[in-house]
């Protein structure tokens, strides 16, 4: 046998304060976090999401509060009060303080009109109407049919998409063949031949958004239940006997949530700016009622001289757009587990 080595005495010795202090320094740890923990701390840290978040919910509030607390009547005509530029109390900005220029002077258009002890945050249009008032209306309009469109996506597009994709076979065939003849007639001729039928406004809209909107998400539903009912934990649930309506909710939606999630941030722009587009050409929301499009539209005939009457309506337009799609990003970052910090 080897001869034993003998260690020396000071080999073995007790831990201090500062070498477990040094180890502990050297540890590897994070919090334990579920998916859906993880997924908002990475949205948090999306600064353009996470603005755009604050954002639709500061809009969301204004035009759904509006219904209980509003400046103005939204349809109420004043002609006296036609055309008066914005006017915002205590700003002395050209262009905020109830000031025009005519002929080649700055004049006071509320003292011209006698409009004393009012004021316009976003002035008034060619019928005296409230801008502001009417701008929340047709933002709220808008928001409205964006939801209504949301919900026959999750609903609709959702069942199935996630149908098809799970039976696959001749029936998942027939259905998507039933999807391509829906994708190839333009909402466009859709909405038309609604309105030679219904007259032209919300619920001509609606219904077109309903008919035509589910497409896509049922697309990428059973895009991913393909994929996702050859894993091995969803045929561990067959071979146990589960039955197929609870292997899709239990199973496959809570992981086809970050698909729909994701999908629905850019249906509701899609859906915002299919409703301004129908009511700028005349063929959307009728008047006295506002929409974004209706507003744009008005305001186009005085873009030249009055050009404050377009601008609002296509900046809060182009803002709800901008931060759908900056959510959309955001989330889809998020909720895919490859992405790497």
């Amino acid at each position: 046998m080897a001869d034993t080595v003998k260690l020396p005495e000071d080999s073995f010795k007790p831990i201090t304060a500062d070498d477990r202090a040094a180890l502990d320094s050297e540890k590897i740890a994070a919090p334990s976090l579920t998916f859906t923990q993880d997924a908002w701390r990475r949205l948090k840290k999306n600064r353009g999401a996470w603005v755009s978040l604050i954002l639709l919910g500061i809009i969301f509030l204004l035009a759904f509060g509006s219904i209980f607390v509003s400046p103005h009547n939204p349809n109420a005509v004043n002609p006296s009060y036609a055309n008066l530029p914005s006017k915002i109390p205590g700003i002395g900005i050209n262009g905020f303080n109830g000031t025009l220029v005519q002929a080649g002077e700055r004049v006071d258009a509320y003292k011209q009109a006698g409009a004393t002890g009012v004021h316009y945050i976003m002035g008034t249009d060619y019928l005296g109407r409230d801008l502001f008032s009417r701008v929340l209306y047709g933002t709220r309009i808008s928001l409205i049919i964006a939801l209504v469109a949301t919900l026959f996506d999750l609903t609709i597009g959702v069942t199935y998409g996630l149908f098809s994709g799970w039976k696959g076979g001749r029936v998942d065939t027939f259905m998507q063949r039933v999807i391509e003849i829906i994708l190839s007639i333009p909402n466009l001729v859709v909405i038309v031949l609604l309105i030679l039928i219904l007259k032209p406004g919300m619920a001509s809209i609606i219904i077109a958004i309903a008919l035509t909107s589910w497409v896509n998400m049922a697309r990428l539903v059973r895009a991913q239940t393909l994929e996702i009912k050859e894993q091995e934990y969803i045929l561990a649930a067959r071979t146990l006997g589960e039955s197929s309506f609870k292997i899709a909710f239990k199973h496959l939606l809570p992981n086809l949530s970050s698909v729909i999630i994701i999908n629905t941030m850019f249906t509701i722009p899609s859906a915002i700016f299919f409703e301004a587009t129908l009511s700028y050409i005349g063929i959307g929301i009728s008047s006295p009622q506002a929409s974004l499009g209706t507003l744009l539209n008005d305001g186009q005939k005085n873009f030249q001289f009055l050009p404050y009457q377009m601008w609002w309506p296509a900046l809060i337009l182009c803002i709800i757009m901008l931060a759908f799609n900056l959510l959309g990003d955001g989330l889809r970052d998020a909720f895919d587990p490859r992405t790497k910090e």
